[in-house]
């Protein structure tokens, strides 16, 4: 009918076509709603403080949402709890939550107003997930997978991030293949098992690399 929209423009149908492009399976139904819900949110909220400096909704879809879902997806079976460590606006936890709801993800994020953000997100999404407003090297626990993306600082983030990865635990670097060194020699050298990096899409010679505790 005349004036009716289009489904095939909606935010889902576009955020699975460029999974599509970037070789991804496309996202189950729920999972759908729940980051068109995720988007929403993010646009409102980035019109009145600064979550992200990618602020338009077709690159928010194409350089934030299609990279977490790649890397949620490429995180190791068998964790059971994960540390996005220095979350901001939730990339990659919140989708990681979203894609692999039998992981308990904690989103640390030391900025206040973005902390707020994040526990808004997880109660109007229903996440399994929890927030830590404050700094993540403060945690008393450790975890299964300690992930970084886009992080101040990144070696000594990994540093210290490295020290909250629990025995046989994953340590998740996204950086890009020319830090590859000296991201790994950050994390102190022995006591790590590097797998090959897995490529991100929609990056240039952006990597997810994992790090397997041994000692």
């Amino acid at each position: 009918m005349r004036g009716m929209p289009d489904p095939s423009d909606s935010v889902g149908s576009r955020l699975n076509e460029l999974l599509a492009e970037a070789r991804q399976p496309a996202l189950s139904d729920e999972q759908t709603m729940a980051f068109e819900a995720y988007l929403a949110l993010l646009l409102r909220w980035n019109a009145r403080m600064n979550l992200t400096a990618i602020r338009d909704e077709g690159g928010i879809l194409a350089r934030h949402f299609v990279e977490s879902i790649a890397c949620a997806r490429a995180i190791p079976p068998g964790v059971g709890t994960l540390l996005d460590f220095g979350s901001g606006a939730g990339f990659p936890g919140i989708p990681i939550a979203i894609c692999r709801p039998e992981i308990a993800v904690t989103l640390a994020e030391s900025q206040g107003k973005k902390a707020a953000f994040l526990r808004e997100a997880v109660r109007s999404l229903g996440l399994k997930a929890r927030v830590h407003s404050g700094r993540a090297e403060l945690l008393a626990m450790q975890f299964d997978c300690v992930l970084l993306r886009s992080v101040d600082r990144m070696e000594a983030a990994v540093r210290a991030a490295a020290g909250l990865v629990a025995p046989s635990g994953w340590l998740a670097p996204m950086t890009t293949r020319g830090e590859l060194d000296s991201v790994k020699a950050a994390a102190r050298g022995e006591g790590w098992i590097w797998q090959d990096p897995v490529s991100l899409p929609r990056g240039r010679d952006r990597v997810l690399v994992l790090g397997k505790r041994t000692k």
